[in-house]
């Protein structure tokens, strides 16, 4: 029954008065939020869009259990509240999931708020049709929505509202579907965040993945972040009163406050630098806010930089200016990493209000700061080259969102021209990306560069500050080689574009050699022949099938053996070959030899299935884990921290498989420790004592060495679990002169 409410009706099927109270109170306070920002008539569009979707929506419920009208009423609010959209954003974000999930049509949609907002809609629809299993979902739903980049970006703003609030309320869904969207997230949607000046979003996002997929680490980090809160707050305070004491004597107008780091950028430090917690100096961040006008920013800026670095001494390596070189993204500010009291790093964001409006908000904030600006913007530059990018992109999904990860979403670097311009390339970057940002003509002629007017070759990675003359060739042109040069989408796109002339070239000469081939046989040279043979002999394209014909990798030889009817050819069947054993994944399996498979990974149905566990990794009984389908290999186990989970369970989240460690002693697993400490006379044979001694634990490998007081060993040993793993390191590290026990991962 429907449900009317001060005029607005709720035609939603709840048994609850309660949950209609709620929905209308969620909706109450969006109105709220757009108060100062409605014009004439959006009221009646905005609930317009409401009920529409309340209605398409009335008999949906997410997993939590909650009416499912609250999930697009979420992503509104944060499109409002954090990202700083406005009204027709705010519309779309009610509509988000209509097309895909009800009846309503994008010509409905039109028909009521217009061609722009069916457009934004029609951008946020996912690809629903199944796909085939070689091609991931996610990477192909990805493209699409970079796509609808090229008219509109509050597709994606939308798009990571709706991602986050998914995200956020993750709690009910299983454990392989928690881990695949985390991962994905991480892969590709934190860096989205990120690169649209949405620092806030990113920072969430990250932390909300390691929450799914490194549960137990990042409980250990919470609780250590709660556990100091205390004497964080006490140090922040004494840090701050000398610098807010002066600038209060100057007279400025500012605000001063400390800030925690994330959890996920603390793991971070902890794995790069090799630390433990207690050791990682920059837990938090200071940040000073100042209000001054456009024309006086940067001077204002470098004042309170100053007066930092008269109480606290700085290290000059970790100054970043991004006041004289904003970031592509539109971040500007000021870092410094200065020595605070007791001996510890401290880091000092130093922002105008403006400046930390668009850190806070990105894009949206870009917009309203640039009415009336005469200049393109770094921002504008950006957009423009990822338009570029996408416009001459034809290739597979996965290459696509590779490409598109190593040029847009990385971290990036300044460069100079010959003549003195900024050019901004991703971190990574070579002399032969900075030729074909130039142009295309200067790319494929490169034969080399002088960079700060030294000769390098074309795979010289470049460094921020660099200035770089490209040296070309009329006799120079692309090669295969090239691709490992380049980060770059758009050196990458036209190498590619390059390379596949040239073979359409040679594949003209495989095509004449393969005719006459089939005129021989009394065969056409069909389409569908054409795809019976590339299917025969394994190969992607009809290009790429006459190019080996043309190069003599094929000789066709084995045309006699086919069949011909009409004009058309049948290849030969198959012999069919038994499968190795080993690579076998079949639920219903039962092994011969139990002694073998006593280590069992459980899937959904509970069968026991064979296994590989990945190199990668070296996953053992009590870590964390997920099971993924390889095409060629069968069920291989990973950690959910393996280097190579993101990306596998962000691109294939279709083949991951759910396990579960079955109960076992008699089954040892390799794995290694790297110890480092004091080199004592006797260390090593304390170390071993314990180890095969006391532990009773085996050694497969072991290294020292020494160097200035200090020793670093690599021990390689066979453990049942995790649990005695944890014991193994918790012993070493109480014996005298060990500083760290760390697992580490065996090639």
């Amino acid at each position: 029954m429907d449900v009317i409410i001060e005029n607005i009706v709720i035609p939603y099927t709840l048994n609850d008065e309660d949950e209609k109270k709620l929905i209308l109170r969620e909706y109450r306070a969006l109105l709220r939020l757009l108060k100062t920002n409605l014009k004439p008539g959006d009221k009646i569009l905005l609930r317009r869009a409401f009920e529409m979707a309340a209605d398409a929506h009335k008999t949906m419920r997410r997993k939590s259990g909650e009416p499912y009208i609250l999930h697009p009423l979420a992503v509104a609010m944060i499109c409002i509240e954090e990202i700083g959209l406005g009204v027709r954003s705010t519309i779309c974000a009610l509509l988000h999931d209509t097309v895909e999930d009800t009846d309503i049509t994008l010509e409905d949609i039109q028909r009521e708020f217009g061609a722009e907002i069916a457009k934004i809609v029609d951008g946020l629809t996912k690809i629903s049709s199944v796909l085939d299993s070689n091609t991931s979902q996610q990477a192909e739903n990805f493209k699409k929505i970079l796509l609808t980049l090229t008219d509109d970006p509050r597709v994606i703003l939308i798009k990571l509202a709706d991602r986050l609030h998914n995200m956020r309320t993750m709690d009910s869904m299983k454990r392989e579907k928690q881990l695949k969207i985390s991962s994905e997230t991480v892969y590709v949607y934190a860096p989205l965040a990120h690169r649209m000046g949405l620092y806030n979003i990113k920072t969430e996002m990250e932390d909300l993945s390691m929450k799914y997929m490194e549960p137990d680490t990042f409980k250990f980090i919470a609780k250590k972040l709660q556990d100091t809160k205390k004497e964080r707050s006490k140090y922040i305070n004494d840090f701050i009163k000398p610098i807010k004491e002066k600038l209060d004597k100057i007279g400025f107008d500012f605000e001063i406050y400390g800030r925690p780091k994330s959890i996920h950028s603390i793991w971070s430090k902890i794995k790069k630098k090799g630390v433990a917690f207690e050791e990682v100096y920059d837990l938090f961040a200071i940040r000073i806010l100042v209000n001054a006008a456009a024309e006086k920013e940067k001077e204002e800026c470098w004042k309170v930089y100053s007066i930092i670095t008269d109480a606290y001494n700085p290290s000059p390596e970790r100054l970043r200016d991004w006041l004289s070189n904003p970031k592509s993204n539109g971040y500007e500010a000021l870092h410094t990493t200065v020595m605070g009291p007791q001996g510890k790093w401290v880091e000092v964001q130093i922002r105008t209000k403006r400046m930390n409006d668009i850190a806070e908000k990105g894009l949206a904030a870009h917009w309203k700061y640039k009415e009336g600006a005469s200049e393109e913007s770094r921002f504008d530059q950006w957009f423009h080259q990822i338009r570029e990018s996408l416009a001459s992109n034809d290739s597979d999904s996965l290459d696509f969102l590779q490409d598109f990860k190593s040029s847009f979403l990385t971290e990036e670097i300044y460069v100079y021209t010959p003549k003195g311009e900024v050019k901004m390339l991703p971190i990574g970057a070579t002399a032969l990306d900075f030729a074909f940002g130039v142009h295309t003509a200067v790319g494929s002629k490169c034969i080399g560069a002088k960079v700060n007017h030294k000769l390098v070759p074309i795979s010289y990675k470049l460094k921020s500050g660099d200035q770089i003359e490209i040296i070309t060739s009329a006799k120079q042109k692309p090669n295969t080689e090239w691709l490992n040069f380049v980060v770059t989408s758009k050196a990458r796109t036209k190498i590619k574009d390059t390379l596949k002339e040239e073979k359409r070239t040679i594949a003209d000469d495989g095509k004449y050699i393969l005719q006459k081939k089939l005129e021989g046989i009394g065969a056409a040279n069909s389409v569908t022949n054409m795809e019976e043979l590339c299917q025969f002999y394994k190969i992607q394209s009809t290009l790429d099938l006459l190019y080996e014909i043309a190069t003599k990798k094929i000789d066709l030889k084995e045309l006699k053996e086919f069949t011909v009817h009409g004009d058309k050819l049948m290849a030969p069947k198959p012999v069919k070959l038994v499968p190795d054993e080993k690579f076998v994944y079949d639920p219903d399996y039962k092994p011969a030899n139990k002694k073998d498979t006593e280590l069992i990974i459980f899937g959904e149905s509970s069968d026991k299935i064979m296994y590989t566990l990945a190199k990668c990794c070296n996953p053992i009984p009590g870590d964390d884990v997920f099971g993924f389908v390889t095409t060629g290999e069968g069920l291989k186990i990973h950690r959910t921290n393996c280097p190579n989970a993101t990306r596998l369970m962000a691109n294939h989240g279709h083949r991951i498989v759910k396990t579960k460690w079955a109960k076992n002693k008699e089954i040892s697993f390799l794995t290694g420790l790297k110890i480092v400490g004091l080199d004592d006379v006797g260390v090593i044979h304390k170390i071993t004592n314990l180890i095969s001694g006391e532990l009773r634990v085996n050694i497969s490998a072991m290294t020292i060495e020494a160097n200035d007081g200090i020793f670093k060993g690599n021990v390689k040993v066979f453990v049942h679990d995790k649990d005695e793993l944890e014991k193994l390191v918790t012993a070493l590290l109480a014996l005298q002169g060990i500083e760290s026990v760390d697992r580490y991962d065996i090639e």
